[in-house]
């Protein structure tokens, strides 16, 4: 009986060893691209014609032109809403209030931000201007990866 006796000990500890490598293991996949362009399209609850253009050809370019990269991670796309709760935090770091489109340049665990909503507002509802200027900016952000 006295063997039993550590048994339970020996579960646990093996069990929280187990759970570190998952979670090293998580950490390291996420790591594995330090190198890559993020592209952040933000919006309010409250959608006009043109913000919604924005996200949908912003998503058009991606998916025809950079398929790949998507596929690596190479780059990453994300839309949120800045009237959530929950993405509080990452609107603030971006300084998006409301409709806005942004690059998030990661480049040897640097970050540069770069604010190209200016850009999306001008050419949002023409879905072949944009889509060609947008291309454009994200091969010229690809080239300093």
């Amino acid at each position: 009986m006295k063997q039993f006796r550590f048994l339970p000990l020996i579960v646990m500890t093996f069990s929280l060893i187990l759970l570190s490598a998952n979670a090293q293991d998580e950490n390291s996949k996420s790591n594995n691209i330090t190198n890559k362009l993020e592209v952040r399209s933000f919006h309010s609850t409250n959608r006009c014609m043109t913000c919604n253009a924005i996200e949908a050809n912003t998503e058009y370019t991606l998916n025809t032109y950079f398929s790949e990269e998507l596929k690596s991670g190479k780059i990453n796309f994300q839309t949120l809403n800045v009237d959530k709760e929950a993405n509080y935090k990452t609107a603030e770091k971006f300084e998006a209030a409301g409709t806005s489109l942004f690059f998030n340049v990661c480049k040897d665990g640097k970050e540069s931000i770069i604010n190209i909503s200016n850009f999306a507002f001008s050419k949002g509802r023409d879905k072949e201007a944009f889509s060609k200027e947008l291309k454009e900016k994200i091969e010229e952000q690809l080239k300093k990866l």
